[in-house]
């Protein structure tokens, strides 16, 4: 029972254990504020005063008013809502990007576009004939009326969704003819060429390899394997082929242009106050959005030239560092299976011969290139032996080497040129990696840094501690700007060609591919037209979200937008068929060859070790496009043999290598050969004459 006069509440009598600590312990209590006295450096009469809360006073005055448990929550909450308050405004007011945090729950919208431009662009590339699906239009872009498509067939049937917008265009284009591809009679050991100007009707792909539908990467290989014709001398009686057609040709009918989209109101709306909340009304594109008049969509029938000038047959890659086994291997493959006509002393001009441009990023990625640049990138090419071949004549018109510098590239830009300069640009996934400014000598070149190993100055990949993360933020944003200036398709360096692409280059939609099992983008292959409205969506985009162009951001800027459509995500069964082994996915049924791990690919497990050697080239992944290994940058390709073998033509760069890598004594083979090893020597084995490339074709010098 409490005592006359007394709360229940107010604090005991002998709180203090002594009448001493009691008058000190009162006397301590007396201020709100206490200070510390430090000595000024060259003042000796006078101190410093730092004030700092009495928080011994402020516990005594809350427990005393309020009780020890209600009291010590009240401080508790008190003491997270100050350093909430304190983050958030620092996170406003001082850091470059000006933005309060985001919420603990979900991710913020990344919308920058009102409804009716994102109507526009959806208009604009269906318009130009870069939607060839008959996949359904998001109904929350509220088309009231349906949108003409020259890149599918005439139908008339078309479907509305459940609120009354359309949800898929009518088709007013060329009918299509799909192509049962076989070999020519008496030649069944090598599989035909891709007709010119075939399409790929990704539609029929999607239905048989998306891993969303269950379906298994083996068997997405065996209908791009049949349907492509690759199966030359193996196919075996499996019933009607019919489903397996997934090439075609369009008929010379010429489509009139459509006229430029005026939007109707439809009285509804995306998530705008969601992307007004976490980016602010200051950030919202005002429309219209800037887009030119829609591209006219041309069957190659109709073509006067083989090659269309607005989709170029360019392949872009970006280096950084010495050139390597690994761009060299990439750029062997692509002259082992695409056509680029060398095995004719003449080009056949009725075909259209892609382009390899190997973009170099000559120093590390933060820094500025040097006035000669350009010239000390070929010096270094012509000494390097894994390069040096590439140069040749022979290559002339197929292989160019590119100086990537990024202030001209992003100045090539319309969307970023008047705003990239106030952004900081390695932005990966959210996490800024802050530049500080470089020293500059009178000659206005960056001074080097001695540090090559700090991570702001690294060249490239030497192991797996030494990661050159800075080059692949670089290369994420590079291969968004390439694609949106000169058209074509990027690839990261760590990939390999697996056979022909001329019907994807037929296909005329944007597209990457699938995040293993997420439904989320990879863009290691990343195809996009040049100056198109979705590259202007994307560059917009990004710009007011702090130039973030991970691939997992990518992927929330088109779905906030309902625009995945526009940028297709591809299975990864057609470029990286061993993700989903290697994530403990469809290992009940697994493809040829069966890797439960990116380093099987380098180093093949015993119990598998037979299969390379045994079934060669012809044996990985057969049907697929390519093959993405994953980085492994410090792995050699061939252990063994690790310079570039390419016979007596090429023979000073053989022995330049071997002297660097203390091999000018031929070395004792592996028992087994990896996979890496196999398809090195059989690009090599092209290149000196011995045998023909995947088509049969022989090199001609």
């Amino acid at each position: 029972m409490s005592s006359p006069g007394y709360s229940s509440h107010s604090r005991p009598l002998n709180y203090f254990p002594s009448l001493i600590e009691e008058k000190y312990g009162r006397r301590h209590h007396a201020n709100w504020f206490l200070y510390l006295t430090i000595p000024i450096p060259g003042v000796r009469t006078r101190r410093l005063r730092i004030f700092y809360p009495n928080f011994r006073h402020l516990h005594f005055h809350v427990v005393t008013r309020f009780g020890r448990r209600l009291g010590s929550a009240i401080l508790f909450i008190g003491l997270f809502l100050f350093v909430f308050v304190a983050f958030t405004c620092a996170k406003r007011f001082g850091m470059r990007s000006k933005k309060w945090p985001r919420p603990f729950i979900g991710d913020p919208s990344t919308l920058v576009f009102e409804r009716e431009d994102l109507q526009r662009i959806w208009y604009w590339e269906i318009s130009s004939g870069h939607y060839p699906s008959r996949r359904p239009i998001p109904e929350e872009i509220g088309f009231r009326a349906v949108p003409r498509n020259p890149a599918i067939p005439t139908q008339r049937a078309v479907f509305r969704g459940p609120l009354g917008f359309a949800n898929s265009t009518r088709g007013v284009g060329p009918n299509r003819t799909y192509l049962e591809l076989k070999h020519k009679p008496g030649n069944t050991a090598y599989p035909p060429r891709p007709v010119p100007g075939s399409v790929a009707d990704l539609d029929i792909v999607m239905d048989n390899c998306d891993f969303s539908k269950t379906k298994y990467v083996r068997d997405c290989l065996e209908v791009l394997r049949v349907g492509g014709g690759l199966d030359t001398g193996n196919r075996l009686r499996r019933g009607p082929l019919d489903d397996m057609k997934y090439i075609y040709l369009e008929d010379a009918d010429v489509v009139k242009p459509i006229p430029p989209y005026e939007p109707v109101s439809s009285h509804i709306t995306v998530d705008g106050n969601a992307a007004q909340n976490n980016l602010g009304t200051i950030n919202m594109e005002k429309p219209p959005i800037a887009l030119p008049p829609p591209l006219q969509h041309r069957p190659y029938a109709t073509l006067s030239d083989p090659c269309d000038s607005d989709n170029p047959r360019l392949f872009h890659m970006f280096w950084t560092g010495p050139f390597t086994d690994k761009p060299y291997t990439a750029l062997l493959s692509f002259l082992y299976t695409q056509n680029t006509g060398l095995h004719l002393q003449t080009p056949d001009k009725s075909i259209c011969r892609p382009q390899f441009w190997m973009w170099i990023n000559p120093g590390p990625a933060a820094a500025v290139p040097n006035p000669s640049a350009l010239r000390d990138m070929y010096s270094e090419l012509k000494q390097n032996p894994w390069a040096s071949p590439f140069l040749h004549p022979r290559f002339n018109g197929v292989i160019f080497f590119k100086l990537w510098n990024t202030t001209e590239q992003l100045d090539g830009v319309p969307e970023l040129k008047n705003e990239w300069r106030k952004r900081d640009l390695f932005n990966s996934g959210g996490n800024i990696f802050v530049v500080p400014q470089q020293d500059i000598d009178e000659g206005g070149e960056t001074i080097s840094k001695p540090d090559s190993d700090n991570l702001l100055h690294r060249a490239g990949s030497k192991s797996s501690s030494t990661y050159d993360r800075m080059s692949v933020i670089l290369s994420d944003m590079a291969r968004f700007v390439l694609c949106h200036r000169f058209g074509g398709t990027y690839l990261d360096a760590d990939t390999i060609f697996l056979r022909d692409w001329e019907e994807l280059w037929g296909w005329k939609g944007a597209f990457a591919y699938r995040w293993s099992r997420l439904p989320r983008y990879n863009t290691a292959v990343l195809h996009m037209n040049k100056h198109s409205a979705l590259g202007t969506f994307l560059f917009r985009t990004a710009l007011k979200n702090d130039l973030d162009f991970h691939p997992m951001t990518i992927s929330r800027y088109t779905q906030d937008a309902h625009l995945e459509e526009l940028l297709l995500r591809l299975p990864d069964a057609l470029f990286d068929s061993a993700w989903l082994n290697t994530e403990s996915f469809q290992r009940d049924r697994p493809p040829q060859p069966y890797f439960t791990d990116f380093a099987h690919f380098f180093e093949t497990p015993k119990v598998n070790s037979a299969a390379p050697q045994a079934m060669g080239v012809e044996g990985f992944f057969k049907g697929a496009y390519s093959y993405h290994f994953h980085n492994f940058w410090w792995k050699p390709f061939d252990p063994h043999r690790n310079w570039p073998d390419l016979g007596e033509r090429f023979i000073a760069g053989e022995r330049q290598a071997r002297n660097t890598s203390d091999m000018l004594i031929e070395p004792s083979d592996r028992e087994d050969l990896d996979w890496a090893t196999v398809l090195k020597r059989t690009f090599e084995a092209y290149i000196r004459g011995e045998r023909p490339n995947m088509y049969g074709e022989w090199l001609q010098w």
